[in-house]
């Protein structure tokens, strides 16, 4: 077997091994169940409980959590715009990096707040040590906030008829000191001991093997690049991300970070299983998950592995495939591997320029985003397949002539009004933005050619991936595009904001007041959702709306791309 392709299967192998065991675990802690932990942890806990002046034991009602999150969040934003728009002069700038502007603080601090990490600045040179590690602080808070909005969603399809689903600020630190921190802590050791810095001093000198003296950047790496894998976050602490030999210096690095990416998105499927007592459900919902993964997957590595067309029709061999844009030090295959795994959850790292894709995989990662429930991020990857399963009972409802009922619980007008929303929110906030982007370009191409260094078809993908990419919470970037402008930082920042708050007020409020109805029993006639028939029925709802939504704008981009390179 091709040594690239054994690499692939050894990354999900490993996957599997580690997320079956820590989802066993999240749903301990979600259960509130005893662990081998809690000696550790529960005085952390409680400590930071006292500092906030929080009572753990207080329940909240669904609108109650997401009141805490939306105002927790508010605080933050401010603080990040404080930070970032005053670096210059703070503490931690050895290399006098400067101070943000205002559009570009306000688009870093909503893309890392709401774990999409989008990076219209390269790190090394675009922020102060002071500034990485504020931003580092929200990887884990974005990702711990995500991780405990699932939580309040699991217990609401755990209880039979409840008016309250726990607490929100528990679920969140539990999250954070008990899953995010112990892991990111072994990862940036294994970083750190493959040569990855880890140091608050400024630019090291080094010669090189021509004798030139250069300065390279360097700083607290290791910390940083562990949780923005594990929380599904994405922001590199240089320029290249994880294409960069300081943030992914061989291929074990390549592994385990690659591994990180999808570990705990899984993971919280599994947990599900565990916190309702219905295994089959979480491996219904994670075969649906996977066979989207996988038809994404194949077709992009086998398009990386067979090189660029356009090359071939010009007699050059292309034995490596198309490296355009990719690492020697990882190969077309395990480069295609990582931008499936980033697109599809919303990691948005890469280790290869996704602009330099053939037009396949151009297509794919695109695909990935906008269906945005493959796996998908911490937490809201699965609130946005719970969408989906709440329109698949629906429609199969319908189909059979029975009334709708998941867990027991009527699924009625209000709750399919709140799904509608949130399922057309995403191609919404996508193809508007991509059709104003366009028309603003087509109408000025002179002035606005900053933005596009490709502006054809590809052109056309570079500012559609953009929206994409923002939408999905994912943050990784077709970086053709010049984005670091007051139009881009304003509407990808508004994009984000929308798209990843409003997805999750909805599922938290169809989880809700479906808690709060009385529990039917399930009979002979209840509309059986652990099934491999009612698994491919969610997969055809997904596939349609993803279709039906997105095919257009698709041809005009990648497709036509394909085509026009034969």
């Amino acid at each position: 077997m091709n040594s690239e392709l054994l690499g692939i299967i050894t990354m999900y192998g490993l996957v599997m091994l580690l997320a079956i065991p820590l989802g066993r675990y999240i749903g301990k802690i979600f259960n509130y169940e005893t662990t081998w932990l809690d000696k550790i942890f529960n005085p952390i806990d409680a400590l930071f409980y006292k500092i906030g002046g929080i009572n753990p034991t207080i329940e909240m009602n669904w609108k109650q959590h997401l009141v805490a999150l939306l105002s927790i969040n508010a605080v933050w934003f401010f603080i990040s715009m404080l930070v970032l728009t005053n670096m210059a002069w703070l503490p931690l700038n050895p290399d006098g990096n400067p101070s943000m502007t205002g559009d570009l603080a306000f688009n870093t601090t909503v893309s890392f707040i709401t774990n999409t990490n989008l990076q219209h600045y390269s790190g090394e040179s675009g922020l102060s040590y002071f500034g990485q590690l504020t931003l580092m602080l929200w990887q884990f808070i974005s990702a711990g906030c995500g991780m405990a909005i699932c939580a309040v969603v699991f217990k609401a399809m755990k209880e039979k008829t409840s008016q309250t689903l726990g607490n929100f600020y528990s679920f969140f630190v539990r999250s954070c000191t008990r899953v995010l921190l112990p892991l990111s802590f072994v990862v940036a050791v294994i970083l750190m001991m493959n040569g990855t810095p880890m140091t608050l001093e400024g630019k090291d000198t080094i010669t090189t093997l021509e004798g030139n003296e250069q300065n390279v950047s360097r700083g607290p790496v290791a910390a940083f690049v562990a949780i923005k894998q594990l929380g599904t976050n994405g922001g590199g602490f240089y320029g290249p991300n994880s294409a960069n030999p300081m943030e992914n210096p061989n291929y074990l690095t390549n592994i385990v970070e690659n591994v990180s990416i999808v570990l705990i998105p899984i993971a919280m499927v599994f947990a599900l299983g565990f916190v309702l007592k219905r295994k089959k459900l979480s491996w219904t919902i994670y075969s649906v998950m996977t066979l989207g993964f996988l038809l994404l997957l194949i077709p992009t590595v086998i398009s990386e592995m067979n090189g660029n067309p356009a090359i071939s029709q010009m007699g050059i061999a292309q034995n490596m495939g198309s490296m355009e844009g990719k690492e020697v030090r990882f190969g077309s295959a395990a480069s295609a591997n990582w931008a499936t795994y980033t697109t599809c959850t919303s990691n948005g790292s890469v280790n290869a320029m996704h602009d330099s894709f053939t037009p396949i995989g151009g297509l794919t990662t695109l695909l990935g985003m906008m269906v945005n429930c493959f796996y998908g991020g911490i937490g809201v990857g699965f609130l946005n397949f719970y969408i989906f399963i709440i329109l698949g009972v629906f429609i199969s409802g319908l189909m059979v002539g029975r009334t709708p009922e998941f867990l027991g619980k009527k699924i009625e007008a209000k709750e399919m009004k709140i799904a509608m929303i949130i399922a057309l929110l995403h191609p919404f906030l996508i193809l508007v933005g991509t059709a104003l982007a366009s028309h603003l370009y087509a109408s000025d191409p002179e002035a606005l050619s900053g933005w596009l260094a490709n502006p054809g078809y590809h052109g056309f993908s570079e500012m559609l991936y953009e929206f994409t990419s923002s939408s999905a919470n994912n943050g990784s970037g077709f970086e053709g595009l010049g984005d670091n402008t007051p139009f881009w930082n304003i509407a990808t920042g508004i994009v984000m904001l929308l798209a990843r708050y409003l997805p999750i007020i909805g599922p938290v409020a169809i989880a809700g007041i479906l808690a709060q109805k009385q529990y039917t029993p399930e009979s002979n006639g209840t509309l059986k959702t652990d099934t491999s028939t009612f698994g491919l029925m969610v997969f055809a709802v997904i596939a349609i709306v993803a279709a039906l939504s997105f095919f257009p704008a698709l041809t005009l981009g990648p497709i036509a791309e394909y085509f026009s390179a034969q």
